[in-house]
Formats: structure tokens, sequence, C-alpha cells
């Protein structure tokens, strides 16, 4: 009598297709996970924000700090040798204390340490104050004038027109001529830091360079700072 014929399955065989696929499933992609990063990547790129005028302008600054230079008149249009207090005084500037936002350089004539020019960061620029002290440390009557940038400017010169505050006190304190300002800030990397004062209604027109050739030994500290 002939044997039915019988099919018989090697063990485990039964379950190779089914758990194929379930590996299959369960395994990573890694194509798609290679263009997601690459997306990822690129919206990264997009969003970050790209490098302006003013942020050269302020590194060019912070590349001073610690650092003093000698410096002279180049131009003060119109002269007044009867009320100079420049004239014939020792000028030095101090990049002095500099962070990612604020950048302070004390300005001394001679022996006077009254002035600090202070270069800060704002939402919509950069600004430019003056901090005037009085030999004891206190305020001056007159300081933390000066204004805003206007413009985009470039890597080495940013400008910045009076600002309403300064305005104010200008008048308050009878010098409405100053009402008008215009404060300049240059520095070309290597050879010069310039600081220009000039007046959209006169002819008048004040600048001071620095050699930033030549470094020299860092001066007292400013008046209120020591």
């Amino acid at each position: 009598m002939n044997k039915p014929f019988t099919f018989r399955t090697a063990p485990g065989a039964l379950l190779a297709g089914p758990l194929a696929l379930a590996l299959a499933a369960c395994s990573p992609d890694s194509a798609p996970t290679a263009a997601a990063a690459d997306t990822s990547a690129d919206a990264a790129a997009t969003k970050a924000p790209s490098a302006t005028a003013q942020d050269a302008f302020f590194d060019n600054l912070t590349a001073l700090c610690g650092n003093a230079y000698a410096g002279e008149v180049e131009v003060d249009r119109p002269e007044s040798p009867g009320n100079n207090a420049f004239a014939g005084q020792e000028l030095v500037m101090h990049v002095r204390e500099c962070s990612d936002e604020e950048i302070r350089i004390p300005f001394h004539v001679g022996e006077d340490r009254s002035r600090t020019w202070i270069v800060t960061r704002t939402d919509e620029g950069l600004r430019l104050k003056h901090d005037h002290r009085l030999e004891d440390g206190s305020d001056d009557p007159v300081t933390m004038y000066g204004g805003d940038t206007a413009s985009e400017g470039t890597a080495n010169r940013q400008e910045f027109p009076v600002d309403t505050f300064s305005q104010e006190m200008f008048t308050r304190e009878g010098m409405q001529v100053s009402n008008t300002n215009v404060w300049a800030i240059e520095v070309k990397p290597g050879v010069h830091y310039t600081y220009e004062l000039g007046r959209t209604d006169q002819d008048r027109l004040f600048r001071v360079r620095f050699d930033l050739t030549s470094p020299i030994d860092a001066p007292p500290a400013p008046w209120g700072h020591e």
C-alpha cells in the first residue's frame, strides 16, 4: 500500500517569512534619515543670522581691548585758539572694558580723565554715549549724551546722530548749538582709530586720530572708575 506523500517543512521555516517582514518593518531607513538631517542642516543655516557691517565694526573695536594709543587733533574747524582744551595736551585713548554688548574707551586729555566713550549694541544697531565725570567721580551736569546709528554704516565707520535725550539736556544747559551734533567713530585695523564730531547745520568738524600701529602704556583709570 502506497503511503500518502507528506510535505515536510524544515523547523522554523514557516517563521522565516513573517519574521523577515517584521524585521524589515522595524529596521531604520538610513536614506530618509540622512535626507532629514540634510534638511535640518539647511534650515539651521537659513535661520543663522549673517554678520552685519555693525557686527564687523564692533569686532574691530573689540580687537583693540586692553590697549592704549596716543592721538592728535587732525581737524578742528573752525579753530578756537582762546578756548581749546586740547591744545598742547597729551591725548590718549584706552580700550579698557569690553563685553559682548558694550565697550568702554576712556579718553584722556592731559591730566583730565573725565571722559569715557561707551559703544553699546542695541536691537536696532549701535549706540555711542559720552560718560563725563567730575574729578571726585560724580556725574558731570552734562553727561551720557550721544545717539544711535541711523544707517548700517560700514565695518570701518559708524555715525551717531544726536538723540532726543541729549538735545533736551543741551537745551537745559544752554548748549543748543550742540542740538545738531553727529558723532562718528572710524576704525581701520592696524592703522588708526578716529573720533569725530560734526554738526548738520554748521561748518563744524572736530577729529582726533589715534595711531594703532604703536600701543602705549595704559593710563590711570578715568575719574569715577578707580
